[in-house]
């Protein structure tokens, strides 16, 4: 059964203030609320309206670090499942919408595709990941369908027409053909069934992302941000575009 007992008030003006990451009061995140008149809006469209936002104006692709600023994500105009997370979690925060952070890690395999194939070897086994919880309708929803935008979704399904479970080309999921990807009130997710591990729930981004950091540290760590984003950036893109990159055989199971 899900947890509905309404937290205390403290509990609440806790999980709508500013941290490190979480920095809505910076000129570019307000001057967006405001254009888009997002503090008119009721609870139920404000969510609907920072979902969307971040989904696919948010475009998907790799950022600097999972701990870039939401403002930072705001500019670089991409980011994937943490960075968004925290760029989703800004906004809501400076609408008044208490929310938190889940952490967890997911399988690399749900990257191959992504990760070029003469990278995927070296890359870490268990990737970090997050999705973001809000309190709605006296309940804690959770928000994880934003990570992939129409463009990337829409080509995978037209690559994979006859698939419903897909766990690479980043997304997680057995319903392919229709993820729980809108917001209606519920739960949405596109990369749940590549988790392996679940790390619980933090107040802040700052806090899980300190606890747990992604390892990727050395000469492995420089190559990711100064290479190999980039080129998976570049592969986001021309998916996007509707180039299909083929995998090793049996790298997508049966599905």
């Amino acid at each position: 059964m899900p947890n509905t007992a309404t937290p205390p008030a403290e509990t609440f003006v806790e999980l709508t203030t500013t941290t490190p990451l979480l920095d809505y009061e910076t000129p570019a995140i307000q001057s967006l609320i405001r254009d888009r008149g997002w503090r008119g809006l009721s609870q139920f469209d404000q969510i609907g309206a920072l979902h969307d936002y971040v989904r696919n104006e948010i475009r998907f692709g790799y950022n600097l670090a999972d701990t870039t600023k939401a403002s930072q994500v705001l500019s670089d105009g991409y980011g994937q499942c943490n960075t968004k997370s925290v760029l989703m979690m800004a906004l809501l925060r400076a609408l008044g919408l208490p929310c938190k952070m889940h952490g967890f890690t997911i399988t690399k395999s749900l990257q191959r595709g992504v990760v070029p194939e003469l990278a995927y070897p070296i890359t870490p086994q268990n990737i970090v990941h997050s999705w973001v919880e809000v309190w709605f309708d006296n309940r804690w929803v959770k928000l994880e369908g934003f990570i992939l935008d129409d463009g990337v979704l829409s080509a995978l399904q037209k690559q994979f027409p006859d698939r419903n479970s897909l766990c690479a080309f980043g997304a997680g999921t057995d319903t392919l053909q229709q993820p729980e990807v809108n917001w209606t009130g519920a739960d949405t997710y596109i990369q749940q069934t590549g988790i392996n591990q679940d790390f619980g729930l933090f107040d802040t981004p700052d806090q899980f992302f300190a606890k747990h950091p992604q390892e990727l540290t050395g000469l492995r760590g420089f190559m990711f941000r100064n290479l190999l984003r980039h080129w998976m950036n570049t592969r986001v893109r021309r998916i996007r575009n509707g180039h299909s990159y083929s995998l090793p055989k049996g790298a997508l199971g049966n599905g």
